[in-house]
């Protein structure tokens, strides 16, 4: 998605829906917009926002549908978690006690791919989307990432991967506690989109969580979410 804004027809196109539909949602204040010149007009950033809380009530068909919408340059298509991931991405257990703790070892892990360029920047970013809604789920899983992409802060898109061997206040819905941490970073939002709609694909696989969770180390860990991201893939 560049940071121009949407029309009523550009984003309906964008996001394989009708056009009447999109309207719709807007005039209801369910989709961020507003007019201008009797013209609705959405901006980029408010809409992947929208799209971030919708894909929550997704099921597998439509976020599957999401993920096509949203085929990346910047990434296998086939893989678009595992190939973004190695072992040394991925510390289980991840040493760390609070939500702040977690991004910073996160970011940490990241670095690893000599592909982050501005940790503080993405730091903060990371904290600013935080800030505007936990990224944690009611099934103790977070993924935090930057309130908006950062291609001047990353070479290339980064997931690191952690699972604390307790859970910890992340602010999940009903104060749950969150132990599986995905950061993502992205270059644009499209990319982002894609990665967010394959994780939630990977987590309504009945097994993806159970397995992470008795996953004690790094490799195993990475075992499992390449075996997952494949057997998605393929469906």
């Amino acid at each position: 998605m560049s940071q121009k804004n949407f029309t009523l027809a550009s984003l309906a196109k964008r996001l394989d829906r009708d056009r009447r539909e999109i309207e719709k949602l807007a005039e209801q204040g369910k989709i961020p917009g507003r007019k201008v010149g009797g013209e609705w007009q959405f901006h980029p950033a408010e809409v992947t926002q929208w799209l971030e809380q919708e894909m929550r009530g997704y099921n597998a068909g439509a976020l599957e549908h999401l993920e096509d919408q949203m085929h990346s340059s910047e990434i296998d298509n086939d893989f678009p978690v595992s190939r973004l991931m190695t072992v040394d991405t991925i510390q289980v257990p991840l040493q760390a006690r609070t939500k702040r703790s977690v991004l910073e070892k996160l970011i940490e892990i990241s670095g690893y791919t000599w592909q982050l360029w501005e940790p503080s920047t993405v730091l903060q970013s990371v904290q600013e989307r935080e800030e505007i809604a936990s990224t944690a789920f009611e099934n103790g899983v977070a993924i935090p990432h930057p309130r908006t992409p950062l291609p001047d802060a990353i070479g290339t898109p980064i997931i690191a991967y952690g699972r604390t061997f307790s859970g910890i206040p992340f602010g999940a819905p009903a104060r749950q506690l969150t132990d599986i941490f995905f950061l993502t970073l992205s270059r644009d939002a499209q990319t982002h989109l894609q990665i967010l709609a394959r994780l939630g694909r990977l987590m309504q696989l009945p097994e993806f969580l159970p397995k992470l969770r008795s996953a004690d180390d790094a490799r195993t860990t990475y075992d499992a979410i390449c075996a997952a991201d494949e057997l998605v893939g393929r469906s």
